[in-house]
């Protein structure tokens, strides 16, 4: 019975955390999600409902017909006009960027799944080539979208089992002393299938659920990926380092490795490396094992860090992140995320190939106006020449993004083909 209280209290306390992440922004309604999306609106003011008042809305559906939800549901978390204070207070006004911070990324996790869908797993598109990604419209969009979380939610469900979690217009159960009421989680239904297509197909039919304006389809998506990974599942994917998904840092929450660990590769495995670790940097036993990575996704994953560099503790990424199955990498460069990819599939599969080839990159920021095409050469020497004669800081001459791209290649020459180098 105490294990059981246990369990309860560690599900709510999760679940609970992931319901605060609707105070960053509701992604999947803005930027970087849809490919085509030339205006993005502002979320329009919301209003605290009266959580007792439920005449106004959809009257529940058949559990396979789940209808979005009601506009006039109440935020989680959200803040009464009468307890909000004046702008001209003289407070510091949020930017958009550290709005989307914590979110960033999920987000291009997300994006990285739907790249590989549009390129590698779209019907009929065999050539793979970049002006097919162009050509793409807002059914297709919605298919894609579609197609990427149920990828995701597969994989943590060790392609078994999935589950989605959609808002329904009632409540699902009274909460008790323990729960902390958000008129939100308490709403929740789940949806179990046993066929990815199964899974593609239903939240393809309410893809809105996802991504319209107040649909809050971020905590919709943490929570099924949650359910579908399951919490005995997750409790066994951490080690004593870790034991939460998500951490607060300068009043955002932030997603811990353990979880982008899990929408990568189906488990929340809180390291980078290959495998478990039984020994220390020194070759001593540890009292309790680190868990890494196990099996190679289909998206992989860079890392670079320059404070981290600096202070010489940068994590070494294992290959099975850094060479996934598909040449596609979510990329965390100095805590911001982006997605680097090529449209030539056999480029971890053939050595040749990785002589002279291209990368696309997308960090999915205002400013950047189109895709960055680097050409990357593995074979020339001058960066190594280049960097015998500079003193210090590497960055100083190398941007971070070719400095991340070096933890996959090194030495190699990365020519930015015309586009201004940032990062």
């Amino acid at each position: 019975m105490d294990a059981d209280v246990d369990a309860s209290s560690e599900l709510n306390e999760i679940l609970q955390q992931v319901a605060e992440l609707d105070e960053w922004r509701e992604i999947f309604n803005s930027r970087g999600l849809e490919l085509q999306q030339d205006n993005v609106k502002r979320p329009s003011e919301k209003i605290k409902a009266d959580e007792d008042n439920d005449d106004s809305s959809r009257p529940a559906t058949s559990s396979h017909h789940v209808s979005a939800p009601n506009n006039q549901f109440m935020v989680p978390y959200s803040i009464p006009q009468t307890l909000a204070v004046s702008p001209s207070l003289g407070g510091q006004p949020v930017s958009p960027e550290l709005a989307v911070a914590g979110v960033s990324a999920i987000q291009m996790v997300v994006q990285a799944h739907i790249i590989k869908y549009l390129l590698f797993n779209r019907p009929g598109n065999s050539a793979c080539a970049m002006q097919s990604m162009l050509e793409v419209g807002e059914k297709e969009q919605r298919r894609a979208l579609a197609a990427a979380l149920a990828d995701i939610l597969w994989t943590a469900g060790e392609e078994q089992t999935a589950t989605v979690s959609l808002v329904t217009s009632e409540r699902c159960f009274t909460p008790h002393l323990d729960y902390k009421l958000d008129s939100f989680t308490e709403r929740l239904q789940l949806f179990t299938f046993k066929k990815k297509d199964d899974v593609r197909s239903f939240i393809c039919e309410h893809i809105q659920c996802f991504k319209e304006e107040g649909s809050h389809g971020i905590i919709l998506f943490l929570y099924s990926v949650i359910f579908s990974r399951t919490i005995d599942r997750i409790r066994a994917d951490f080690d004593c380092t870790t034991s939460h998904l998500l951490h607060l840092c300068l009043g955002n929450f932030v997603c811990r490795q353990a979880l982008l660990n899990l929408l990568l590769t189906g488990r929340a495995t809180p390291h980078v490396f290959n495998g478990t670790s039984l020994t220390d940097e020194r070759d001593q036993p540890l009292a309790h094992p680190l868990h890494g990575v196990l099996t190679r996704s289909h998206v992989g994953y860079l890392f670079w860090n320059r404070e981290q560099v600096k202070h010489a503790q940068l994590p070494l990424v294992g290959s099975m992140l850094k060479t996934p199955r598909l040449p596609i990498w979510v990329c965390n460069i100095n805590g911001t995320y982006s997605v680097l990819f090529s449209p030539n599939r056999s480029l971890l599969s053939d050595w040749k190939m990785e002589h002279l080839f291209q990368l696309y990159f997308y960090n999915g920021q205002p400013t950047q106006l189109s895709t960055t095409v680097l050409t990357i050469d593995t074979h020339s020497h001058h960066w190594e020449a280049e960097n015998n004669d500079i003193q210090g800081d590497l960055e100083k001459k190398f941007p971070s993004v070719e400095m991340t791209i070096r933890t996959k290649w090194e030495g190699a020459v990365i020519d930015w083909n015309g586009t201004v180098a940032f990062f």
